[in-house]
């Protein structure tokens, strides 16, 4: 995917869960694990958030492209978060967002705790 396709994906994201009421503590952290796409806050939860984002919709889903090794680098990378973070005693849950171009804008596809530790 090239990166300003991804940048776009990922603020467009951002702004959806702002717009409900998340707080966005961080956005690309990168850890030796890896890199989380978006970290946010929002009722005593933290949510890590991995965006995919497609040019155009296709056969396969953006979320697909997130199994369980991704799973366990992302599961890694928040663990290293969480241990310098004043949220380390939050509950965590972990979304995949598909963002998706659609009728001039873009559709956004939140699948919440969408995996566990």
């Amino acid at each position: 995917m090239n990166r300003p396709l991804g940048q776009t994906g990922e603020a467009v994201a951002a702004k959806y869960y702002i717009q409900k009421g998340y707080l966005l503590l961080n956005h690309n952290f990168r850890t030796r694990m890896g890199e989380l796409d978006l970290i946010l806050y929002k009722d005593d939860t933290v949510v890590f958030a991995e965006v995919k984002t497609r040019s155009r919709p296709g056969p396969i889903l953006p979320a697909e492209a997130v199994g369980p090794a991704k799973q366990r680098r992302l599961i890694a990378a928040a663990a290293q978060y969480l241990q310098n973070s004043p949220y380390a005693d939050s509950r965590v849950r972990f979304d995949v967002v598909e963002v998706i171009p659609q009728n001039g804008g873009w559709q956004v596809h939140c699948i919440s705790d969408a995996f566990s530790c």
